[in-house]
């Protein structure tokens, strides 16, 4: 099988900005056809460990050495966490009968039923159609908080919970179930209800649950409250940075890029998951053989019903927790089967599992590195889906 346009598409995408470096891996049926890692992991010779408060320096020039990617480098996945973490955690409550799909947040949190949010259920949350808003920037208010007189609050525990007071309090943008709109806020309650319910916090359960099973030895969330207590700090030759971060101001590698989920605390529904390629694939892998007969996880019916489209909002795309291609203008292309599942992350990940045809494609990139200002891989991702899609076929 040639891959070669393929491998010169991404390695011209490398030398165009598109991203300082990426790693593709494609299988087929859970044999891997092309693994290839382009570019640079890094801008810089040694991105430098976050300060306790205090911004660092600016590279100097004998700084700025291009390091290369590897296959193995470690990606913030940033909203991956949401299918490959949150979601699968909330199945696994449902299968224990902790929860259902249809019980309203309320049962939970009494109080997030507030200005109308009385019938929102936690499959209105999965689909992203729950009337929440999208984006909140909680982390302004939590950074202001601590200037205030709360010594450490950001990254802590206590912040996290005032993250969640604040969602609960949220007004609605729409009525449940009436239309699709993309949300953290959501997948921030989720996380919530993983922990509540479960008694760990969300990358305890997991771990234990998820990534431990499945032996991913590269896959998990950076708690920044236990690295600050601990002083441990991760391998940051092993992780591609991301952006120069104006609140931050530092260039950020081996803590969440989202602002949001570090103002949480590193642990969060909606972001801060971090792995490899071949992990992602792993997990693809493992449900792809539950949806055909074989034990795991989650039941069978259960990732059936997690990958099947959401019907009961006119036009939607979403499933439980995954996306699947859009009819127009999709990041998946325009060559893969209607039976494909999915699901973008901000920091340039992605993966596409066409279901009919056996075909995962996961592409993970650092396109926010070293900033957020680049979104050349809009174009980018279609076409280098259907380069690889025609020739898989």
């Amino acid at each position: 099988m040639d891959f070669s346009a393929v491998e010169r598409a991404l390695e011209e995408a490398a030398q165009r900005g598109v991203f300082p470096g990426a790693v593709l891996l494609v299988s087929r049926n859970g044999e891997t056809l092309l693994e290839r890692a382009v570019g640079s992991r890094s801008n810089e010779a040694r991105p430098p460990a976050p300060p306790a408060r205090s911004a660092d320096p600016t590279p100097t020039s004998s700084e700025a050495e291009r390091m290369p990617m590897r296959p193995e480098v470690v990606f913030d996945l940033s909203s991956l966490t949401k299918p490959l973490a949150t979601t699968l955690a909330v199945m696994m409550l449902v299968r224990a009968k902790r929860l259902a799909l249809d019980d309203r947040v309320t049962r939970f949190f009494h109080n997030f039923g507030v200005h109308g949010k009385t019938h929102v259920t936690f499959r209105h949350l999965l689909t992203h159609s729950s009337g929440l808003a999208a984006h909140r920037p909680y982390f302004k208010e939590v950074a202001a908080l601590e200037k205030r007189g709360r010594p450490n609050f950001v990254a802590s525990r206590e912040a996290k919970e005032w993250v969640y007071e604040q969602v609960h309090r949220e007004k609605l943008e729409a009525p449940p179930g009436t239309r699709v709109a993309y949300s953290d806020l959501g997948f921030m309650v989720l996380g919530q209800v993983v922990e509540g319910v479960s008694g760990q916090t969300l990358d305890r359960f997991c771990h234990a649950r998820i990534f431990a099973p499945l032996g991913l030895s590269s896959t998990a969330f950076v708690d920044l409250s236990q690295l600050r207590q601990k002083r441990v700090e991760p391998i940051r030759d092993m992780i591609a940075p991301t952006q120069r971060c104006p609140w931050r101001k530092r260039v950020l590698c081996g803590e969440v890029d989202d602002e949001n989920a570090y103002a949480m605390g590193g642990v969060a529904g909606h972001a801060g998951l971090f792995g490899t390629a071949r992990d992602v694939e792993t997990i693809a892998n493992h449900l792809r053989a539950i949806a055909g007969g074989a034990p795991g996880i989650l039941p069978k019916d259960l990732v059936d019903q997690m990958w099947t489209r959401d019907t009961s909002v006119p036009g939607s795309t979403r499933t439980l927790g995954w996306d699947s291609p859009s009819p127009q203008r999709s990041m998946a292309g325009t060559m893969m089967s209607p039976h494909t599942v999915g699901h973008l992350g901000f920091t340039g990940v992605s993966l596409w599992l066409d279901l009919e045809r056996g075909i995962d494609v996961i592409l993970l990139t650092n396109r926010v590195h070293p900033t957020r200002d680049n979104d050349k891989l809009v174009e980018f991702r279609p076409r280098i889906h259907d380069l690889v899609m025609e020739t898989v076929r």
